[in-house]
């Protein structure tokens, strides 16, 4: 099984430019499937080691997500915009991690050669990372949005960030990433690929399933960098600038406590957005000239492990209003137990 993948592999890397395909149009084929290679080539003892320590992981982060979402819904004090808005990013957090995380255990478990998919199931990994990806990244704009109007305009925010808006937001970000995913996977899903489809990831990325397209990528190419633009660059300098303006306002007025929750909730708020956009920005906007796809799939252990294990940490290890509904929840349960047992 491994042998005959490998030379196609060989044949379909074997190019005359960095987008053009040495094979000529008449024998370019459709492959009937995919194959994804995950982690298939590592040492067995090497993938076994890391599954049992990446599984716990995925459990925590799965929890922690949960917990917030838990929280943010059944906690009547964080029904505000900021905690919707933080609940919805949980929610996707969640999708995301059941998308990505079990494809990726999975990766250390495959037998030599790897998993083969359908096209069309190569295509929906696609689709939902994308999407998924996308509304991430609309929506902590969105949170630096509602942190900006809270901060820099106190006696208008309730008129300003009312429920209608809120759900608009989120409608808009769920959308803007649902439509992003449309397009770069239709776009790249209709090229013509190579004999063979060996896909050197632990899912069908982006630019692992774009470098086995034959004939001309640049269009595709350019597509994808122009929507790293959108959806990383445009974003990121609209998170820095309002939470810029927000520091600058939280130095200048209200008392130290008043401060101090303020900036860190900024603080919290910044980290994650940082750590989100490093990450993706560092993965997706380069061109495939310089890509290393072995180092890209070491990179996605960071970004599908590590990144989404941070943000329930960071937000309820700063969050004293989380902390104090997760004690509050803690205690009524407690309490619920107790009056149990006394009635028995």
């Amino acid at each position: 099984m491994v042998g005959p993948h490998l030379s196609l592999l060989s044949l379909s890397h074997g190019v005359e430019g960095p987008n053009q395909s040495h094979w000529s149009e008449p024998n370019w084929t459709a492959p009937q499937e995919f194959v994804i290679l995950g982690f298939s080539g590592w040492p067995q003892g090497l993938r076994v080691l890391l599954f049992s320590l990446l599984l716990p992981l995925y459990l925590v982060t799965l929890a922690g997500n949960l917990l917030i979402l838990s929280l943010a819904l059944a906690e009547p004090t964080l029904h505000t915009p900021m905690y919707f808005f933080l609940g919805s990013l949980s929610a996707v957090e969640v999708a995301y991690t059941l998308v990505l995380t079990p494809q990726m255990l999975a990766g250390f478990l495959l037998p030599p050669g790897g998993q083969a998919v359908a096209p069309s199931t190569c295509a929906a990994q696609m689709g939902l990372f994308v999407a998924l990806g996308g509304s991430e990244c609309l929506l902590l704009a969105a949170m630096a949005l509602d942190r900006y109007l809270a901060i820099c305009y106190p006696l208008y925010y309730p008129q300003l960030m009312t429920t209608g808006l809120c759900w608009a937001l989120l409608a808009s970000c769920c959308l803007g990433g649902s439509v992003l995913a449309l397009g770069l996977t239709t776009a790249i899903f209709q090229l013509p690929f190579c004999r063979g489809g060996l896909v050197n990831h632990v899912f069908c990325d982006l630019p692992a399933v774009l470098v086995l397209a034959c004939g001309n990528r640049d269009l595709q190419e350019h597509v994808l960098l122009a929507a790293c633009m959108l959806l990383l660059v445009l974003p990121l300098i609209l998170i820095l600038l309002s939470y810029t303006r927000v520091l600058v306002v939280i130095l200048g007025v209200g008392d130290g406590a008043g401060r101090r929750k303020a900036f860190n909730t900024v603080a919290s708020h910044l980290t994650v957005a940082v750590l989100h956009y490093g990450c993706a920005t560092a993965m997706y906007a380069r061109p495939l000239s310089s890509r290393s796809l072995e180092e890209d799939k070491l990179v996605s252990l960071i970004y599908i492990n590590l990144t989404p294990l941070l943000y329930p940490a960071i937000y309820t290890l700063r969050n004293r209003d989380m902390q104090g509904a997760l004690q509050r929840v803690v205690s009524q349960r407690t309490m619920g137990v107790v009056q149990q047992a006394d009635l028995v």
